[in-house]
């Protein structure tokens, strides 16, 4: 007998608004029929474990039936089935649930972006009329021996009548509508198209999904030769699924050859990672991941299109391609992917929500790779050298960007180049095991290119006495240090700061002596590079140079240059580093200066040794025009006499 059911008045805008503004690819549906299908035969398996006499053990599959004449697909599965009550209860949801005041709930969500009220509501069967005409579904309950069938065509009512069924489970037909002009619906008829489906939503489904595949072979004579031009079908019934997924082996019995591959595959990469990490996770938040470290940039890591974050599956079901929560935005180039049965989904699967769960995962995943990244810093240095020269920028900018508030997360992470080492490598521990007896500081010193710091005016002093100097070549370098602040309670300075001289008490008395004998040349220096300088100070540190820059409250002419390139910022609001210009009092640079004719020539040429400190520290000359005009002067000057 059959029964007709009316749908409520509010039924088909509920279902249009859950097809339309949920669901975002038609190709989901697949996926939903056929998680469902796995959720049933779990149920059937729950109670064949309590009770074997009436649940006897089956040897459980889904399968996938194609029928191109009558433009239908069919997914069937022989887990727990549904009873006539079940099917107008889970099947009815609409027509239980299509009440004004649960549309208000879906819409309120929506509205809010929050869609956790509808994650209670298992409707993603409905997602099937996205490609459907009509459905049916029939079920035979494994607590019972009736069949029956659900009909609908999504719009005002749905049918149950009596079915014939010969073993429990159920069978989805889900008859396909016609092509568009938009829409091309026979593609869900084509058995490759569905085998990718398949591959690609559900491979790690834990029981086989099967499909009947039929290909084209050639005849061939009595000879076994092939006979030209003549072809027979022929069937195969293919397992689509490969239903373990590598993740959820034990560590011990996957090689590196078997997770190189599969990295490859997956991320279509060329080349296997410099970096693999096999996370498996118990406890409150149960989860299991697989990291990897590309062994070359991503081509648009620093493109605007490129999206961050790691494919989720929920009990082996692809969810999304790239969920960005799971990865802090200094290593978003990480790739990877995470398990877990305890993500809270939303009613399409495609959103996940934010939650608590989510932040627990993402923050020990954060930890799990900073763990990963020590261990082989510590174990495989050479390695790590090739993960520093490619990624070693993002760890300092997640120091700079978090406010060195994850200092003591990634501070164990950096290593420099330094100039008692060769510019070769090394931890700060190890710079702070080398340093001499009473130094106090961690020295560094920064430029475009090792070279040029190497080459600056300051050095010579660090070079002489054989201090090391860590080499800060990247633009992120001096803002990560500034958020450091210090590596195990010793200050980091530049060699630059006019703070960095640790004089002794004779050192001081003798350059405050050379000072006060030179005052009227400093002044005169001074009111010649009158806003542009803040003092014209004598130095002890500079030995063969003439002059050099140092600034003053950390931040250095690098870092001005930096903020200064910010897009958007107009010369008026350019940001300025307090200057001094440090003279070297045994060159003769300083003698002659001394001797010029009087005070308006010394401020006349003042910006000639300002210029030439900015050329030493690697830096362009704003007017060149003044500049050789000024050069040409004194050398007539010279020749002249």
């Amino acid at each position: 007998m059959k029964e007709v059911k009316q749908f409520q008045a509010e039924s088909k805008q509920l279902l249009n608004l859950m097809i339309n503004s949920i669901y975002t690819n038609k190709e989901i549906f697949l996926r939903e029929l056929i998680s469902n299908a796995s959720d049933a035969i779990d149920k059937y398996r729950y109670l064949s474990l309590t009770n074997v006499d009436k649940y006897p053990a089956l040897e459980h599959f889904i399968r996938i039936t194609l029928d191109k004449n009558n433009r239908t697909i069919s997914i069937s599965d022989n887990g727990i089935g549904m009873s006539k009550e079940e099917l107008i209860q889970n099947l009815g949801t609409i027509a239980k649930s299509g009440s004004k005041d649960f549309l208000e709930k879906i819409k309120k969500a929506k509205d809010n972006k929050d869609l956790e009220i509808i994650g209670q509501f298992g409707v993603g069967f409905y997602s099937a009329f996205m490609v459907a005409e009509s459905i049916e579904v029939i079920s035979r309950s494994a607590k019972f021996k009736n069949a029956y069938k659900f009909t609908s065509d999504g719009q005002e009512n749905y049918t149950i009548e009596d079915a014939t069924k010969e073993e429990n489970g159920t069978e989805i037909i889900v008859k396909l509508k016609k092509n568009t002009k938009d829409e091309n619906y026979d593609m869900f008829l084509d058995s490759y198209n569905i085998e990718s489906l398949v591959k690609k939503y559900s491979d790690y489904i834990r029981y086989p999904i099967k499909m009947l595949i039929t290909h084209q072979e050639q005849d061939k004579d009595e000879n076994g030769n092939p006979i030209k031009d003549k072809y027979h079908e022929v069937s195969e019934d293919k397992t689509l699924n490969s239903m373990i997924p590598i993740w959820k082996k034990n560590k011990s019995e996957i090689k590196d050859e078997e997770i190189n591959e599969f990295y490859k595959n997956k991320f279509n990469d060329y080349e296997s990672p410099l970096i693999h990490q096999i996370i498996s996770v118990e406890g409150l938040v149960d989860y299991k991941a697989l990291i990897f470290v590309p062994s070359h940039i991503p081509y648009d890591l620093y493109s605007e299109n490129y999206e961050k974050g790691l494919t989720l599956y929920a009990k082996g079901i692809f969810i999304k391609d790239k969920c960005k929560e799971l990865v802090p935005d200094y290593l978003k180039f990480v790739k990877g992917l995470v398990d877990s049965d305890d993500f809270n989904l939303n009613i399409s699967r495609e959103m996940l929500q934010q939650s608590p769960i989510m932040r627990k995962i993402a923050d020990n995943i954060e930890k799990k790779i900073i763990d990963k990244l020590k261990e082989t810093k510590t174990n495989d240095f050479e390695t790590y050298k090739k993960f520093y020269e490619l990624y070693g920028e993002h760890i300092k900018f997640g120091i700079y960007s978090s406010y060195g508030a994850k200092k003591d997360l990634l501070e164990d992470l950096l290593i420099f180049k330094t100039l008692n080492h060769n510019e070769e490598y090394i931890s700060l521990k190890q710079y702070k095991e080398e340093m001499k007896d009473g130094q106090k500081f961690i020295y560094y010193a920064s430029g475009e290119t090792i070279e040029q710091i190497l080459m600056l005016p300051q050095m010579e002093k660090y070079k002489n006495e054989k201090i090391d100097v860590l080499l800060l070549d990247k633009r992120v370098d001096e803002f990560a240090i500034m958020m450091l602040h210090d590596f195990d309670k010793t200050e980091f300075k530049s060699i630059s700061s006019d703070e960095s001289e640790e004089l002794s008490k004779e050192e001081k008395d003798k350059l405050d002596a050379l000072t006060a004998e030179n005052k009227r040349l400093l002044d005169n220096l001074t009111n010649g590079l009158k806003g542009i300088v803040d003092e014209v100070n004598l130095s002890s540190k500079l030995i063969n140079s003439p002059v050099c820059i140092s600034t003053k409250q950390g931040l250095s002419l690098g870092m001005e240059k930096t903020l200064n390139e910010q897009p958007g910022l107009d010369e008026d609001h350019q940001i300025k580093s307090s200057k001094i210009l440090e003279l070297n009092p045994n060159h003769p640079l300083f003698e002659a200066f001394k001797k010029l004719n009087n005070d308006s020539e010394q401020e006349k040429y003042a910006s000639l040794l300002y210029d030439e400190a900015l050329l030493l520290e690697g830096f362009d000359i704003k007017d060149k025009k003044s500049f050789v005009s000024k050069l040409n002067e004194l050398f007539l000057k010279a020749f002249n006499k």
